[in-house]
């Protein structure tokens, strides 16, 4: 059966249904357990709502609008255009709409119309469908799977849908193609227990075979875009192992039924090698003794009836001899076509460790080694994902994994490790929810659910399982975000080799690393939550948020450490950023708003006269004094607990003078003196300056205005291009992209060289009218300019870089790093296309101790020439 990209992928003959698929992004709610897709250049109506209703199980995506967030900046606009873009384009995530993913069981499907009635997604999501404001009924709405004929009357009956009925396996390999090249944490293998994320090759994708297990089971080679052929296939699947268990243990869900497996031992059913070698191995055929040689053997040599045999072990015996024979049928068929890759989707797995170990494990030992087995986070999706994008057939080759973001709010709580909750629907209930929980010890307990109990789906509630409603690690749940869609990411142009960039320089995999970061984050949570509240006037409502925040960060903290990849890949770049986003979920924009505002004050207070002392020396020593000047100021850092404790002991500016006084060369990594002859040149030879300067800040206060402004400073002088590159969403008291050009014009009252920069950059929109007491000579000075990263994170990755700072970097010949979490936390080993200076000064012991072998506030001056 094989199929081409125009056999059944096509728009609705009614009413035009426009989506706007391209360039997208996962962002994690946890009022799903699986991510929802975030649609930003969506503006149309559209239809809201795919289904793929199988045998088993329904599995439902809609989609909800996001407002855009435009910004009408007469600064940053200029300096948008001199890179050459137009006015309209943004570096910042926007959220333009996103994908929600929830199942139901098909014997259920009830429970399945209540769900679309009470999210009112037969009608548009509330929203009026026609110019005149008119309802529309009879909406057409894509659909996938037997249950979109057999189910097409009842749809219609109940909600006034009619199901447009796309091709089940058109479907299935639109979903799949598309999640493995947008989601860069997407296919992961499982063997024993461990998860590992893969990452694929887009040039090196097909063929592959995609193995969906279903109620039975569809294997499908796959060599392009709507290019695919079903190759084999079989009828034991899941639901042969729901409805044979649910005959045998009387379990009355197929989660139950899986949740019963895990505390079985299969030996009680199943006839191993042992039991007829008197538990020996029969080495010669290379079995071991605890080979199954015939699921449930047992029982054809025992004199017992079925309430002999625990539930538990029938459970576990069944999973193990279906995916086994599953696996040896996909493992022949990928040996028959030559396939280097197996990816296992569809809802029989649904995240479930004993299940993925049993199909890794089958594919290991028939291909003795030689084959993996792959699993997707996505799993049960694909064919929903793949109605859902058949709206409006729409290419996936513009699709980059750098456009996608995956995030993860509290949008609901954890029940039994798995993402539940309510539909929430605005913020006030999100707070309500979240103070529900109880703190005891390390574990964090959910309340019991307010809807009548059974009801299923990922909107809803599911029955509490077995073990009860504690947040823990749960082998069943692999948990995914929401998924954004944002087309202004761009991968950085100046990395050397973006297959080799790792941005983190710590590695979380490390057990004891981990713990000691979460130590670390956990401890500075009150401080953090103290000025959140702090920043919104200390009322009544902050308090509640900020105590619903913390609630939510310490549940995400402990997910993680009992499961660090339930999120997938962790990275510390990844779990700073999961704080802000934390932050910013209950409305917290900016916590150290006033600390910043009053830092800024106090160092532009004393800028003029670090300027005149900067203007009195030599070049030479002026350089040093510069970089001396960064490295110092970069003690001011909110996130650091060392800096936090040295605020308690003085003021700004004494702080910055006593980490001045203590600067001793060498530091504990120094490449100045290569860096200055780059600079400076030796002798009577001068080296051309830099064209354009990349320079990447950190905090606001002094470490910009008395450390980064005057380097910059320096470089204008000297002919240099400069863009400062700073976030585009506050992090700790980090300095934002927004706060920078009101800090460039205060500097500009003091100096002519930045007026003249900032002017020429655009960044002084209203020139001034008072000059200095020197005149202005040369009016068209090289540019000053800011622009934003395109993330809200202490740390950087390059992968995903706003589209701004790519187009800047395009004329770039050096990049300076500055601060630990840009320079040290990530990207101390990256490699570029250009000259690179990462600057910081060390503000945490461990890293000190084991990343650099030195010690706390020793200072980093590295220096690599182009690579």
């Amino acid at each position: 059966m094989a199929h081409t990209g125009n056999s059944s992928m096509h728009g609705s003959s009614s009413r035009p249904q426009l989506l706007d698929l391209s360039k997208a992004e996962i962002q994690g709610n946890v009022e799903e357990k699986y991510p929802s897709i975030l649609l930003p250049n969506q503006s149309h109506d559209i239809s809201y709502l795919a289904l793929d209703i199988g045998g088993s199980l329904i599995k439902l995506m809609y989609f909800s609008r996001h407002q855009d967030q435009s910004t009408n900046d007469k600064r940053m606009r200029n300096v948008k255009n001199r890179l050459g873009f137009p006015s309209n384009r943004r570096s910042y995530p926007i959220l333009g709409g996103r994908l929600h993913f929830v199942k139901f069981e098909t014997g259920k499907i009830n429970e399945c119309l209540d769900f679309i009635y009470s999210k009112r997604l037969h009608f548009g999501g509330g929203e009026s469908r026609y110019s005149d404001g008119s309802t529309e009924l009879n909406a057409i709405i894509k659909a996938t799977g037997g249950g979109a004929h057999k189910f097409a009357d009842l749809f219609k009956e109940r909600l006034g849908l009619i199901l447009d009925k796309e091709d089940e396996m058109s479907c299935l390999v639109a979903g799949a193609n598309f999640l493995l090249k947008a989601i860069r944490h997407e296919a992961f293998t499982h063997m024993e227990g461990q998860k590992e994320f893969v990452q694929i090759d887009h040039n090196d994708l097909f063929p592959y075979l995609l193995v969906n297990i279903g109620s039975g089971v569809s294997m499908i080679k796959v060599d392009g875009d709507g290019k695919f052929e079903r190759i084999s296939g079989t009828n034991v699947g899941g639901g042969t192992y729901w409805g044979l268990g649910r005959l045998l243990t009387k379990c009355e869900s197929f989660d139950e039924l899986l949740e019963l497996s895990q505390k079985g031992d299969n030996r009680n059913t199943d006839m191993l090698v042992g039991d007829i070698y008197g538990g020996m191995d029969y080495a010669k055929i290379g079995l071991s003794a605890s080979t199954i040689a015939s699921s449930f053997g047992k029982a054809t040599s025992e004199k017992k009836g079925l309430e002999d045999y625990r539930p538990e072990d029938i459970s576990l015996s069944l999973l193990r001899m279906i995916s086994y024979n599953i696996a040896q049928i996909a493992y022949l068929n990928a040996l028959r076509f030559g396939l280097k890759r197996i990816f296992f989707g569809g809802f029989f797995i649904r995240g479930h460790a004993y299940t993925m170990d049993a199909i890794s494990f089958a594919i290991h030992f028939w291909s003795n080694g030689a084959a993996q087995a792959m699993f997707l986070r996505h799993e049960g999706f694909l064919g929903a994902l793949g109605a859902f994008m058949s709206y409006e057939k729409h290419g996936l080759d513009d699709l980059m994994v750098h456009q996608l973001v995956e995030r993860f709010p509290m949008g609901a709580p954890y029940t039994g490790g798995n993402i539940h909750g309510p539909p929430l629907r605005n913020l006030n209930e999100k707070i309500s929810w979240m103070e529900k929980f109880l703190q005891k010890g390390t574990e964090i307990t959910a309340p019991v659910p307010m809807t009548r109990p059974g009801t299923t789906g990922l909107g809803g509630f599911e029955v509490p399982l077995s073990k009860g409603s504690i947040l823990r690690s749960d082998a069943s749940a692999l948990n995914v975000g929401v998924l954004h869609l944002v087309p202004t990411l761009e991968v950085f142009p100046l990395l050397a080799d973006l297959k080799m960039y790792e941005p983190n320089t710590i590695d979380l995999s490390d057990p004891n690393e981990l713990e000691y970061w979460f130590k670390i984050l956990s401890e500075n949570l009150p401080d953090l939550v103290a000025k959140a509240v702090a920043s919104e006037g200390g009322t009544d409502d902050a308090k509640r948020r900020g105590d619903a925040f913390a609630r939510a960060f310490s549940a995400h903290l402990t997910r993680l450490m009992e499961e660090p990849a339930a999120y997938g890949k962790l990275g510390l770049a990844r779990l700073l950023e999961m704080r802000e986003e934390c932050l910013r979920e209950f409305h917290f924009f900016d916590a150290y708003i006033s600390i910043k505002q009053r830092e800024n004050e106090a160092s532009i207070a004393v800028l003029p006269d670090l300027l005149m002392e900067l203007d009195s020396l030599d070049e030479e020593t002026r350089l040093l004094t510069l970089i001396e000047g960064v490295l110092a100021a970069n003690i001011f850092d909110w996130g650091s607990r060392a800096c936090v404790d040295l605020y308690l002991k003085g003021t700004i500016i004494e702080i910055y003078r006593m980490s001045r006084n203590k600067m001793q060369r060498p530091w504990r990594v120094d490449d100045f003196d290569v860096f200055k002859e780059r600079i400076l040149g030796t002798g009577d030879k001068k080296p051309p300056p830099h064209r354009r300067a990349l320079l990447f800040v950190d905090n606001s206060g002094a470490d910009i205005v008395l450390g980064m402004l005057p380097l910059a400073r320096e470089l204008l002088r000297r002919g240099t291009e400069v863009v400062l590159v700073a976030n585009s969403l506050p992090a700790l008291n980090d300095v934002t992209a927004m706060e920078l050009p009101d800090i460039v014009a205060e500097a500009a009252k003091h100096c002519d060289i930045l007026r003249r920069a900032a002017e020429s950059g655009g960044l002084l929109v209203d020139a001034m009218s008072t000059t200095l007491d020197s005149p202005r000579e040369n009016p068209s000075s090289v540019p000053l300019m800011v622009v934003e990263n395109g993330c809200g994170s202490p740390c950087i990755d390059f992968r995903q870089v706003s589209s701004e700072l790519a187009a800047a970097a395009k004329d770039a010949d050096l990049i300076i790093l500055e601060g630990m979490g840009r320079a040290l936390h990530t990207n101390l080993n990256a490699q570029f296309k250009c000259d690179a200076l990462k600057l910081a000064m060390v503000k945490n012991q461990r890293f000190a101790e084991k990343l650099i072998k030195g010690n706390l506030y020793d200072c980093i001056c590295k220096y690599e020439p182009a690579n």
